[in-house]
Order: structure tokens, then sequence, then C-alpha cells
């Protein structure tokens, strides 16, 4: 495929949306969601499914969905509906449409597959060859192992998503509620090793790592809590079922004000005493902080996701007079 230019899209909240259901289609594209995955998978019973792809072409042509990632989930290569899934929707509404969500993805195998087949629909519809990115949910065990792989199986994978519904099956955790610490494990976090190993591979090859859902909708403090543990390591967002969980999700995976305008500061402040009006320093002292190129790289993640939030700087760097 061709390797097109990839830009960072915001994806503080990944709003799950049943193909199956038109009026949930329709009222998402009123939702404040960075991004919204039309599901054709778990949401979708399979008698429903075929219903599901022409509900999902349908919404995407007529669009409405302004400001917002458009993805759609298909069926996993294991199943019978996967190839018809991506053809019906990409021959359908390929132009307006971001990114395909492959499910229980296992290995680079599954990813390269699915390249091939946009690569041929998008010829065939005369559509950008490679504009198309791929999601890539990790969803057992194997996946886990082979997660570096998978990231960069293709140049079209834009994120890694963390699905613990399934994982948590896929590896015997004594646990029916999605994402909370299973009963008898009292001492740490249970899911840290799987979201930094998701974190590794996705930074390790310039992707986006998203942690997957709460299910339980109706505690938002719980969905708070889960949403600032995985943010504290640095996803860049979370899914949410529920339109509750949108406003949590776009707070918890926004800088926060003091924090945005201080990597602001930190970036303009180094940008001037590297210069040659500021006397060509490597290190300088902004207050009382010592700032230098690590200091730079820090403040430019910060920065990026307050941008990417479309936040605004309250604060501004003075260059202190000679």
């Amino acid at each position: 495929m061709t390797d097109v230019a990839r830009s960072i899209r915001p994806r503080r909240s990944n709003l799950a949306v049943p193909g199956s259901s038109p009026k949930m289609l329709d009222k998402a594209k009123g939702l404040p969601a960075d991004q919204v995955f039309m599901d054709i998978e778990d949401a979708v019973a399979p008698l429903a499914k075929p219903d599901a792809r022409k509900n999902i072409v349908a919404a995407l042509n007529e669009g409405g969905y302004d400001g917002k990632v458009r993805s759609v989930r298909v069926n996993d290569w294991t199943t019978e509906w996967t190839y018809l899934d991506v053809i019906e929707v990409v021959s359908g509404a390929g132009a307006n449409l971001d990114c395909i969500m492959l499910p229980k993805v296992q290995g680079p195998e599954q990813i390269r597959a699915l390249d091939m087949l946009l690569t041929q629909i998008e010829k065939s519809e005369g559509l950008d060859v490679g504009r198309i990115g791929i999601e890539a949910q990790i969803e057992n065990a194997m996946g886990l192992t082979m997660v570096d792989e998978i990231a960069a199986a293709s140049p079209r994978v834009e994120t890694i998503i963390f699905g613990p519904a399934d994982f948590m099956a896929s590896i015997n955790m004594k646990s029916l509620v999605v994402g909370e610490q299973p009963p008898g494990y009292d001492v740490g976090d249970a899911y840290h090793y799987i979201l930094m190993r998701i974190l590794m591979a996705a930074r390790a090859y310039d992707k986006q790592a998203i942690d997957g859902p709460y299910l339980q909708i109706k505690d938002l403090d719980g969905y708070t809590r889960v949403a600032e543990r995985s943010a504290a390591l640095g996803f860049d967002g979370k899914w949410v079922l529920h339109p509750d969980q949108i406003a949590a999700a776009n707070e918890i995976f926004s800088p926060r004000q003091d924090d945005y305008d201080h990597a602001e500061l930190i970036l303009d402040a180094y940008e001037w005493y590297t210069s040659a009006a500021g006397g060509a320093r490597g290190a300088a002292m902004l207050g009382d902080e010592m700032i230098d190129e690590a200091s730079r790289k820090m403040a430019l993640v910060i920065a990026g996701k307050g941008r990417a939030a479309g936040m605004q700087r309250t604060r501004t760097f003075e260059p202190p007079q000679s």
C-alpha cells in the first residue's frame, strides 16, 4: 500500500455505537465524543449483521459526524463475516470513513490481510490508497505476546486498543466485573502489565494507546477511577459505552489547565533561551525550575494533548529584560 502521512487524531473518548440501531447512530452525531466507532461485532447479533452494515453505510454517507473520528469495528478474522463487513462498508462509504477497527488481533498477518483487502477496495473504488487507518484491538494472551509485531505490521495502524472482557476470559481471570481488580488481588494492579505492554508497543511505533470499556455504565465513579489509571500511565483515551461517560473521558485524558499552560511556557522559554537572543543556552531557569531538551520533550507531550483537546493557554512567556 501507499505510505500516506498519518495525522494524530484526538481520541480521548471513543464512543461505541451498535450498527444495528439507526436511532443510536443518529444520536451519536450530536454527542461530544472524539471518536465514534460503529460496531458490527459483539454489540450486534449474528442475524442482524447484514442490516447493521447497511445502517452504517447509510449513516456515514448521510454525514453529521463533523470533527469526530469515524471508525467501524468489523468482526474478527476467525468468523465468516469479516470480509463482507470490510467490502460492504468500505465500498459503500469509504470516502466518509476514517478507520477500520479489527478485534481480537492475534498476529501481524491479520493486520496485513486487512491492509491488503483495504488496498484492493480503495483501488477498485477510486479512493486514496492507504488513507483508511486500522485500529488493532488486543483481546487475548496471544495478541499481547505479539503486540510489537502487530503495531509494526502496517503503516495504516493508528491505535492499539485493550479489550479487557475477552482478555480476562482468555487468561482465566477470576472476575466478572470488567476492568475491576479480581477478588483476592489486594496488592497492586492486576492490569498493570497488560496496559504497560500495550503502551510500550504503541509508543515504540508511534501509535496511540486506547483503554477499553468499563461495563458498569451507571457507576461513573468507577469509570473515572479506572480511566485515571490508564491516563496516568500515558494512554490517549478510553472507550465510552454511554453518553454519561463522555465528559469524564474528555476531562481525564486532557491535561489540567495549569499543566497545559506550564507546558506551553516551557516550550516558549526553551525556544527563546536556545536562540541567539536568549544566549544560545542548552539549559536555563524558568522561575525555580531548570529546563533543558528533556524538559522540552516532556512539555511537547502535554502541549500536544492540550492542543488536540482545543485548550487555550492562559499564560504567556515573557523573556527577561537584559
